[in-house]
């Protein structure tokens, strides 16, 4: 609440991540994420733009730029770091830390990495649900949730066991269910 507190009395929104992207190097969406509202075209065309601006930087320049015409322009920063395949960026407010948002991301892929056990592009594509999941523990709203790789971790695994225990108990229920209908059919037919 304080900080909330701050953040208005200076005049942020409070949301101060825009959009949080994870595109590979042939550009294909494997993450996107928008904390402003924009229509699905508008999505898409954001992503294409984006990773038109990322795509053509020399490997050696900084990981930071002006956002891109569709964005905000000025008024957003376009944060990212590429690993392998695959690119992360955050879309920031002007107004935010570079080195912090890189901070943010190498601790948004280390903790895919230690949940993944070496994270590749396959990973995000088919355990996007866990993915999210760790995005979630990460960043909400726009609002930076958790930095502790270890916290997000054991959050994670939490939910994932919360998950495969209701699994089981929808598992034994639909046993229990066939195993009730099957008595019930069979008292059926004898009192019949």
């Amino acid at each position: 609440e304080a900080v909330q507190a701050v953040r208005k009395w200076c005049g942020l929104s409070g949301r101060m991540i825009k959009a949080i992207l994870v595109f590979n190097n042939h550009g294909k969406p494997r993450l996107s994420r928008f904390y402003q509202h924009f229509s699905e075209d508008m999505q898409q065309q954001i992503i294409r733009e984006t990773f038109q601006l990322v795509s053509r930087r020399d490997e050696n320049v900084c990981n930071f730029l002006e956002g891109g015409s569709l964005i905000g322009g000025s008024d957003y920063k376009l944060i990212y770091r590429h690993y392998a395949t695959l690119y992360f960026l955050f879309c920031v407010d002007s107004s935010e830390s570079e080195l912090g948002i890189l901070d943010l991301i190498q601790v948004f892929v280390e903790t895919l990495d230690k949940c993944f056990e070496n994270v590749c592009e396959l990973d995000l594509i088919f355990h996007m649900d866990k993915v999210h999941c760790i995005l979630q523990e990460v960043v909400m709203g726009g609002m930076v949730l958790e930095t502790n790789m270890n916290e997000i971790v054991s959050q994670v695994e939490a939910q994932t066991k919360l998950e495969k225990a209701e699994v089981r108990r929808c598992h034994c229920a639909s046993i229990l269910c066939e195993c009730v209908g099957v008595q019930y059919s069979l008292y059926c037919k004898s009192s019949g």
